[in-house]
């Protein structure tokens, strides 16, 4: 019976402990493990600088209730082995009470259990899986569209306004990919129609060729893309390349930055692609994130990219719930702060979220864009699903 008594005892005791880590009188520990340096590192670093800029301006400000906020990143590669040992780094050794704009599905998903078994929210990951709030789990919140609906809304879009009717997928070889050719074998159902070809690689691929010439030879004439970045870039190249035009790719928020869009000679004109806000360009921005842009470019030296604003508004959602979470600050009453934001607006204006004790994805919306001169053009939107 002893024996019994002191294993509930230490069983308790570990969870209390758990409970209350990275939280002291005058410090606040977020962890976030991102690429720095693999096929994805342009968003993982700016995503860093971004959320450290916001929270530098609120530590300079006093911080809340005397507690500051010191975030602590680990570099995963955009490979989920690295991404456990930095979370599991994270969790154990710095000893972080929340996990803020880590990147990536297959990375998430493979610390997910883990993380909230130890009472640690996952917050604002740079993922739109559906994982990442379904199933529901009070310490799950994300901010905006998934991938799911952003891929049937373009299969939609341009089955029913370019006449296509030849759909295909290619897919990275991960849990994003697959969330991509649900989505499209789900959509076409829904339309009485069949996938006619998919193609797979691996997220470090550098070459498409194969894929390319098998989604060519099926007749492809709409291609759904579960790519980012690199891998969205190399294929629609190579497709280019070997003069296939009478195809359209539309692709996710993951190909949502400026990077993709930008490449050379106007070279990838005529993508597609879905996201929950519009990212402004500098000439035609607001005074308010023109004052913004010019801040980051004075701190750090180079342009911010989506990522960047990505990162800075994850952190400033995450500190308006610290501070009505007060001076009594857990992990409950971090929830319940969460739970009261209710159209809560971004410091730069570009969107809101809302969250409740049943919510836990603050917004369901998105813009449809076509690559035009070399920048991602607004042609519908805002969808609400």
């Amino acid at each position: 019976m002893i024996n019994y008594l002191k294993i509930i005892f230490i069983f308790f005791y570990i969870n209390s402990a758990w409970a209350d880590q990275g939280i002291s009188d005058n410090e606040i520990l977020v962890g976030m493990h991102t690429d720095l340096s693999g096929p994805a590192s342009m968003i993982g670093k700016q995503s860093v600088d971004g959320a450290n800029m916001r929270f530098d301006e609120f530590n300079q400000m006093g911080g809340a209730h005397g507690r500051m906020i010191k975030l602590i990143v680990e570099d995963h590669q955009y490979t989920v082995p690295r991404a456990v040992q930095a979370s599991n780094k994270l969790l154990r050794k710095d000893k972080v009470a929340f996990m803020l704009g880590s990147l990536g599905t297959p990375m998430n998903n493979a610390v997910m259990t883990d993380q909230l078994s130890m009472n640690v929210p996952n917050l604002f990951p740079l993922t739109a899986a559906r994982s990442m709030f379904d199933p529901f789990h009070e310490l799950k919140f994300t901010s905006g569209s998934t991938y799911y609906d952003q891929i049937r809304t373009g299969i939609k879009y341009l089955v029913d306004q370019n006449g296509r009717n030849k759909v295909c997928v290619l897919y990275e070889d991960t849990d994003y990919g697959q969330e991509i050719l649900d989505a499209a074998i789900d959509q076409l159902d829904e339309m009485n129609m069949s996938l006619i070809e998919k193609a797979s690689a691996k997220p470090t691929d550098t070459d498409f060729s194969s894929q390319i010439k098998k989604l060519q030879i099926a007749g492809c004439d709409l291609i759904a893309m579960g790519t980012q970045i690199r891998s969205t870039i190399i294929p629609y190249i190579k497709a280019k390349e070997i003069n296939w035009s009478n195809v359209d790719f539309v692709a996710t928020s993951a190909s949502y930055f400026s990077v993709v869009a930008e490449q050379p000679n106007g070279i990838m004109n005529g993508l597609y692609c879905l996201n929950g806000i519009v990212v402004p360009y500098y000439e035609n921005a607001s005074d308010l994130e023109k004052e913004w842009w010019d801040r980051f470019r004075d701190i750090y030296d180079y342009e911010p990219n989506s990522g960047a604003i990505y990162g800075y508004i994850y952190a400033d959602i995450f500190i308006e719930a610290i501070k009505r979470a007060g001076k009594d600050l857990n992990v409950e009453s971090f929830v319940n702060a969460m739970e009261s934001l209710n159209n809560y607006e971004d410091p730069l204006k570009l969107g809101s979220v809302t969250f409740n004790a049943n919510q836990r994805q603050g917004s369901n919306i998105s813009y449809f864009f076509k690559v035009q001169d070399g920048r991602f053009e607004v042609i519908s939107g805002p969808i609400n699903y």
